[in-house]
């Protein structure tokens, strides 16, 4: 099975601004859009928007039995385990079960996640 996705559409653009849903007990300050899924894994490849102000500390850090990239599109976060910023241009390759977050946010960003499920 491969990832699903609407083939060719402009995800920032203000007549997609409806695909993007705010994530739960953030006030809307972040919110996320799926570009593309496979339910059969479960991989997927997101963007991640944290509004200018935003701080995931109340959910602490987090990990996952998966692999995860990041891209920082635009805009910066702090990483507060790993006590870095992560700015326009930086990129990660999460290993299975890093640790990262809780992250703050001082400027708009936007950050591209391409995850694996572990079923792969």
């Amino acid at each position: 099975m491969s990832k699903h996705a609407v083939k060719y559409w402009n995800v920032l653009s203000e007549s997609s601004r409806n695909r993007w849903k705010a994530l739960e007990q953030t006030n809307g300050m972040i919110e996320q859009v799926t570009l593309s899924k496979d339910d059969a894994t479960g991989e997927y490849t997101r963007l991640t928007r944290f509004k200018s102000g935003a701080d995931t500390s109340s959910f602490g850090s987090d990990h996952h039995p998966y692999p995860e990239e990041v891209f920082i599109i635009s805009g910066r976060l702090y990483d507060q385990t790993n006590k870095a910023w992560l700015e326009q241009g930086h990129y990660a390759n999460r290993l299975p079960n890093e640790v990262h977050g809780p992250f703050l946010c001082e400027q708009e960003c936007i950050v591209l996640e391409i995850s694996t499920s572990k079923t792969l």
